[in-house]
């Protein structure tokens, strides 16, 4: 019931009485009878709507921390209503123009900005409609960092705000007319500000608050189909899969080449070793009837091999699969190569070769548009280079990331519940460029519960113990070790 009338207000605008008409909804917001939240909740914040406009000319109502002034500036994270005169209400997060503190905790943890970055991509996504209605920043705690100039530009009618506040706001929401959109980002705001202050909402609501919280999760770790792979190599013949380890980049590459291209191609895994001469071709010894009974001839690399085989039957795909593709030096494997590697080039590409490599190609290059490269990295391995700029703007990146709903289909308790602590982990702690390592989900799939606790231990921990060695997890290391002491409990 207080959701509906806040959500009322908010389409209704610059209510009048306002700070009653706000006193109504925040009152109803806890509590068993009418509340979302317990009334415990409500005893961590305070409500601020004064009658008057602040001293910039912005009206406002606002959910703050309870050790704030009961007027003047605040500090700390807030959820807060903007009305614009003209309209319905902006609402978001925001931080008070006193500072952060004593939201410190809550607002310089990665995983409140991870957050509230997905929440507002799933409402752009799911209620957008091809426009932004929903912005988040980076960093919450950059309160030095203005507003993007086209955000001002597209929410005229909330200039007053947006320029009063355009360093606090750090997710902020552009009602227009669907209901449900509102409801769904006060609710989805509502509920992240009180998750950070330790409560849920209460039992008749918590299976909804799952839902919203599974529908924006899904845009911090995005799944990804073989479909939508397949159809990314129809329309850009050069992708690399990268994520964590164990995610099912390999799996998913093998199962592509087998089923959607119907084995008509080849599996190759890059190492340290691999050369230009190995990978496009070059000079290679061969046996020969003369008298030193050896001599060096061009032979044709993987990549020439396969793009002969595509030649051969123009009417069928051919993938070729370069596992571990980061583990060589791509740019010195593909040589002028690389040159070749323009899937909407306006016409067909070709390079001259050193040698006569024999038919189809002789001493001219070039890749037919049925061929398809597939290559697969783990982005946890900080041991190999990684691929430069002129490689990654010739291929199309997607990311594989850890999925529950493979965990959960095993059926085993402690597998799932082992992944969702971990993830969890990774998700609060890390920052973006250690999230990458989070485990993916093949290292909880042991179906066997007395079986479980030992794969965890040997497969799981000794990557989590060489995380802590290399330094990798520093900033989160002590929650890690945690981690591992309830997992060897379980063992």
């Amino acid at each position: 019931m207080s959701l509906e009338l806040l959500v009322d207000l908010v389409h209704q605008g610059a209510a009048s009485p306002w700070e009653e008409a706000n006193r109504l909804w925040f009152d109803r917001l806890f509590g068993a009878e009418f509340g979302r939240y317990p009334k415990a909740a409500e005893t961590q914040v305070q409500l601020r709507s004064p009658e008057m406009l602040d001293d910039k000319g912005v009206s406002y109502a606002a959910i703050i921390h309870k050790d704030n002034p009961r007027s003047g500036r605040y500090r700390g994270t807030s959820f807060v209503l903007f009305p614009s005169g003209a309209g319905p209400c902006l609402i978001g997060l925001v931080v008070g123009t006193d500072g952060i503190s004593p939201d410190e905790a809550i607002l310089g943890r990665p995983g409140h900005a991870r957050k509230a970055r997905a929440i507002a991509a799933w409402l752009n996504a799911k209620y957008g409609q091809s426009e932004r209605i929903a912005w988040a920043k980076q960093d919450p705690t950059r309160t030095d960092e203005p507003l993007p100039a086209d955000l001002l530009k597209d929410w005229p009618e909330h200039a007053k705000a947006l320029k009063r506040y355009e360093k606090e706001m750090y997710l902020i929401f552009r009602p227009a007319g669907d209901m449900a959109a509102t409801r769904a980002a006060v609710t989805c705001c509502l509920d992240l500000l009180f998750s950070e202050r330790g409560h849920e909402p209460i039992a008749k609501y918590r299976e909804e608050a799952r839902g919203f919280e599974a529908a924006w999760f899904d845009h911090l770790m995005p799944g990804v189909e073989e479909s939508a792979v397949a159809g990314l190599l129809a329309k850009r013949r050069f992708v690399i899969l990268q994520g964590p380890p164990g995610t099912g980049k390999t799996r998913l590459a093998v199962n592509l080449l087998q089923g959607a291209y119907g084995g008509n191609g080849e599996s190759i895994q890059f190492h340290a070793n691999t050369t230009y001469e190995s990978f496009v071709g070059g000079l290679a010894p061969q046996h020969a009837a003369d008298s030193l009974g050896l001599r060096f001839a061009p032979e044709p690399g993987f990549l020439m091999r396969a793009a002969a085989a595509a030649l051969a039957d123009p009417s069928r795909p051919y993938l070729l699969h370069i596992d571990e593709i980061n583990r060589a030096d791509l740019g010195k494997v593909l040589g002028e190569g690389l040159f070749l590697l323009e899937a909407q080039a306006d016409r067909q590409r070709t390079i001259n070769l050193p040698y006569d490599f024999g038919p189809p190609f002789h001493r001219q290059f070039h890749l037919p548009p049925n061929l398809h490269l597939l290559g697969t990295m783990n982005s946890a391995d900080r041991s190999i280079a990684l691929v430069d700029a002129a490689v990654r703007r010739r291929f199309a990146f997607l990311s594989l990331w850890p999925r529950a709903s493979v965990v959960a289909a095993k059926g085993c308790p402690l597998m799932l519940e082992a992944f969702t602590r971990l993830v969890s982990l990774f998700i609060e702690f890390a920052g973006d460029d250690t999230l990458p390592l989070v485990p993916g989900h093949s290292y909880f799939l042991e179906a066997d519960p007395d079986q479980a606790p030992t794969v965890l231990r040997t497969n799981l921990a000794p990557l989590l113990d060489e995380y802590l060695a290399q330094g990798y997890v520093g900033s989160f290391a002590e929650p890690i070790r945690s981690y591992l002491q309830w997992l060897h409990a379980k063992a």
